[in-house]
């Protein structure tokens, strides 16, 4: 799993990923979509990289989009709105 940007570092922010577990049925179609940052577990338990580099955005976006219960959550703080 990657490690969160040091903002001293110059590097761009990371992403801030949450995945509401009371929602989440472990159909796992986050983890076709990006096996590099979700990942199951044993029985059920999914795995994930709460922090992941920004310029990662098209897995976890495309695993937000893949999720049938959309229980996965995408924030970008270095995005201005």
């Amino acid at each position: 799993m990657s490690a969160p940007a040091d903002a001293s570092s110059g590097s761009p922010p990371g992403l801030r990923v949450s995945v509401d577990l009371n929602l989440c049925q472990a159909y796992a179609q986050c983890c076709y979509a990006a096996p590099r940052h979700f990942r199951i577990e044993g029985h059920e338990a999914l795995f994930y990289d709460p922090a992941p580099a920004a310029e990662h955005r098209a897995d976890i976006e495309r695993a937000r989009v893949a999720c049938p219960v959309q229980a996965i959550r995408v924030e970008d703080p270095g995005q201005t709105v």
